[in-house]
């Protein structure tokens, strides 16, 4: 056959569910095929033949198809598994010819010479360059217009560790040093990592950390014990000196030709001496000159890394020319030290936090501890702790709550507030305190307790024998104005004047009449 197509791989997207995957290329065996399963984030893993998935089509001009074993329900289909191999949602499929860089055709002399086995070695040999050209073509090349001296490099891995792959001024290849995270001042006992940046209070210099390690000592860094573990980005000290070394420098210049002038216009007589002096002064001056450019030189160069407090990102040096990657300065609307990356500037790791007012959205990374201090609102202003949607606040203690102002006030949305008060066996039973509703108030409830100890029960608690023990006495219907009272048990009943005599047993008419007139 002929070989009309470079598409050598197929790629798809799993979803749980689909097994069988096609590809469009021929191939002369099952093992021609590399299989690959990439995951959301990135990791690839080669499947094994015949362990996750088989192959068919080997030998078609047109193709076949990938199968991932899984439960099929039929132990002898070819790709049934108990372990389910098919690609998950989220995962992607590549199907990739991989043939072996070999050659397998023997030619015996005088043997016959067939024109199939002739054409799938020349097609193997095409496969393999269409599987090569694709890899070249993952890979990072110079433009054919390009060029570079060597697109080799030397540097050892242990010089290039944590370090950049850069062009050098020349455009050839380089290992350039990683710009790292500010840290803001020095401090001792603080867990430093390669890369960091700090500030030397002491000298104003800037430092970037060569070696992960927890700080001791003292400043300056560069007598400090771990002094190797630091490498100097800005040499503010250097800067300060020099230019306080020239303004001297200067006046120590004026000084002197003030002085050699003053000589020269009083000693007439040594006209000599006065030329040497004024020959002396000059030199000095010339000195003070050469050491003030070279202080404006390191203040230039200074400047042109550092480039100061801006209210809002530069897109040039202070001299005008272009940023570079690594230039640093102060935003003073972000409140943040900034660097250039090379495309953009970003703000720097910040070690430690000292305001969130800046932050409107602000949230935690973990529990909230507020050591020996407190929660404070200012200016009189409430605290308001409000859960999202169904979420409660949740107040815990091991041995309580205590509210030390006395007040507390139950509101609510809609409905009546109540407390409830939980037994002491896994919350398992609570009592109940409920609020009337709005339309049984007639006006606001205070209920106060007893002054003496005592335990106030409710009535369902109370005991169920006479008054005599304890009992509170109910009142029964049929009890009237001017009744006379019976007491039954626990309950109260109306008793009329002739019910009361016939109660107690009258013996006669007459003094049943009698008693019920005096009691009436």
């Amino acid at each position: 056959m002929t070989i009309s197509t470079t598409t050598i791989s197929k790629s798809y997207s799993g979803n749980g569910s689909t097994h069988s995957f096609a590809y469009d290329f021929k191939i002369f065996a099952d093992a021609d095929l590399t299989v690959i399963i990439r995951s959301s984030t990135g990791v690839e893993t080669v499947k094994t033949l015949n362990t996750h998935y088989i192959v068919t089509g080997a030998g078609v001009s047109s193709g076949g198809t990938i199968l991932f074993k899984f439960n099929t329900g039929n132990a002898s289909d070819a790709h049934h598994s108990t372990s389910d191999f098919r690609p998950a949602s989220g995962e992607t499929v590549v199907i990739r010819s991989e043939l072996a860089n070999t050659q397998t055709m023997d030619l015996v002399a005088n043997d016959p010479f067939p024109a199939e086995t002739l054409e799938n070695n020349m097609d193997k040999l095409v496969r393999m360059v269409q599987q090569h050209d694709e890899e070249l073509g993952r890979s990072l090349k110079l433009s054919r217009t390009n060029t570079m001296t060597s697109t080799e490099f030397t540097t050892s891995a242990t010089d290039r560790a944590s370090k950049l792959i850069a062009f050098d001024t020349t455009g050839e290849l380089s290992i350039a040093q990683e710009i790292g995270e500010f840290q803001g001042n020095w401090a001792a006992s603080t867990a430093y990592v390669q890369r960091d940046i700090v500030k030397d209070t002491s000298t104003n210099n800037i430092f970037i950390v060569n070696a992960a390690h927890t700080s001791s000592g003292s400043q300056p860094l560069t007598t400090n014990a771990n002094s190797a573990k630091y490498d100097l980005l800005v040499d503010a000290a250097s800067a300060t000196t020099a230019q306080t070394a020239a303004a001297s420098s200067a006046t120590a210049a004026a000084s002197s030709a003030t002085a050699a002038a003053s000589s020269a216009s009083t000693a007439s007589g040594h006209k000599d001496t006065a030329t040497t002096k004024a020959s002396e002064a000059a030199s000095s001056a010339t000195a003070a000159a050469a050491s003030a450019a070279a202080a404006a030189t390191s203040a230039d160069n200074f400047d042109d890394t550092y480039y100061g407090a801006k209210s809002s990102e530069p897109s040039t040096d202070n001299d005008g020319d272009a940023i570079s990657t690594g230039d640093l300065f102060f935003d003073t609307t972000a409140n943040a030290l900034k660097v250039y990356t090379g495309s953009a500037w970003q703000i720097t790791t910040q070690a430690s936090l000292t305001a969130i007012a800046s932050d409107t959205s602000p949230q935690l990374g973990g529990d909230l501890d507020v050591v020996t201090h407190a929660l404070v609102s200012t200016s009189n202003r409430n605290i308001a702790l409000t859960p999202n949607g169904t979420g409660v606040v949740q107040i815990d203690g091991t041995t309580g709550v205590d509210i030390s102002q006395g007040a507390i006030s139950i509101k609510n949305g809609g409905v009546q507030s109540y407390v409830r008060f939980y037994c002491e066996s896994s919350n398992a039973h609570y009592a109940q305190l409920t609020a009337p509703a709005h339309a049984d108030f007639s006006g606001n409830i205070s209920i106060v307790l007893p002054a003496t100890a005592g335990t106030i029960a409710l009535t369902s608690q109370l005991p169920t024998s006479g008054i005599s023990s304890g009992n509170v006495a109910t009142f029964t219907s049929g009890v009237a104005d001017d009744d006379f009272l019976r007491v039954n048990g626990t309950s109260i009943e109306g008793r009329s004047a002739s019910e009361v005599a016939s109660d107690i047993g009258a013996a006669t008419t007459d003094e049943a009449t009698a008693l019920a007139l005096a009691l009436s």
